[in-house]
């Protein structure tokens, strides 16, 4: 018996070893769409790489900030994703930007805040559409037809998507305040799983928006350390709910419930996030601008 546990143990682990081995990697090189890369240090996570730089008292001073569009490298607007997955990863990235760092400054239009923010798309590698389609039918099939049998479903580790990103905050003279080059890829044991060639770019559109804008809220890094709960109104605006800072309306709501179900069923983002608002709310800046040199 025990012979049969220690095996059945061994196959697990190898099985989710097999998972984790299974993973795209994601690029971080240097773009050169940052103002500078002095002093960047690694600080990986979990699922992300990055390298980090931050003047932790420049930015905790900090009281305003306003967000440049983000924008994509020559590299990145190549990628094969269509225009409009593109806008949706921005705006992803943007939205969970300004509802991050809305959490402690005051989000801004003008052009005098204390730090200005931009982030930089340097790379997608795209998900494999058929993969996707067949790893969300797999795992479907086995909630329904296996339920009894515990353990995640694993997703075919062929197809997988990543997206690379830099991004910088610079002071009221242009002076960079702090940076950041990030990069995930997609495995086949952790994420959600979406029917789209941006579909893995686009979830990480948010956690990259969320990683930057705790090294800004926080002045440290966002890896290493337990996750603190969200408030309540973070809560309220990952639901869809308003955000605390209104400018972040331009960034058009959270899909919500309807994201979290789109996700479940494998559904492209392109179907569940409407995207930026058209409401008339004025953007944060006009156009994307390229950092002093």
């Amino acid at each position: 018996m025990r012979s049969a546990g220690r095996a059945a143990g061994r196959s697990v682990g190898l099985a989710l070893a097999g998972a984790l081995a299974g993973c795209a990697s994601a690029s971080l090189d240097q773009a050169g769409s940052l103002s500078s890369y002095a002093g960047l240090v690694r600080s990986d996570g979990v699922l992300t790489q990055s390298q980090i730089s931050v003047d932790k008292p420049a930015v905790i001073a900090a009281k305003t900030v306003r967000i440049v569009p983000t924008s994509f490298t020559p590299k990145a607007q190549g990628a094969p994703v269509s225009d409009e997955q593109r806008r949706l990863i921005a705006n992803a990235i943007d939205r969970s930007l300004c509802v991050g760092l809305g959490e402690r400054f005051t989000v801004v239009a003008g052009k005098q805040a204390d730090l200005t923010v931009q982030a930089f798309v340097s790379d997608i590698a795209p998900t494999n559409e058929y993969a996707a389609a067949a790893s969300k039918a797999a795992s479907i099939a086995k909630s329904v037809l296996l339920p009894d049998i515990p353990g995640p479903s694993l997703r075919l580790p062929i197809g997988l998507g990543s997206l690379s990103v830099e991004a910088e905050a610079r002071g009221r003279a242009g002076e960079q305040r702090a940076a950041m080059v990030w990069g995930r890829g997609a495995n086949a044991l952790f994420g959600t799983t979406r029917v789209s060639a941006a579909g893995d770019a686009y979830e990480f559109a948010g956690a990259f928006g969320d990683d930057f804008s705790t090294l800004l809220v926080t002045g440290e890094s966002p890896f290493g350390k337990v996750p603190g709960l969200p408030s309540a109104q973070r809560l309220q605006t990952m639901a869809g709910g308003a955000p605390k800072q209104v400018l972040c309306e331009a960034f058009g709501r959270a899909p919500g419930v309807t994201g979290f179900l789109g996700g479940v069923v494998g559904a492209p983002p392109e179907w569940t996030d409407k995207g930026a608002a058209d409401s008339g709310v004025v953007a944060l800046a006009p156009t994307p601008v390229r950092p002093p040199s």
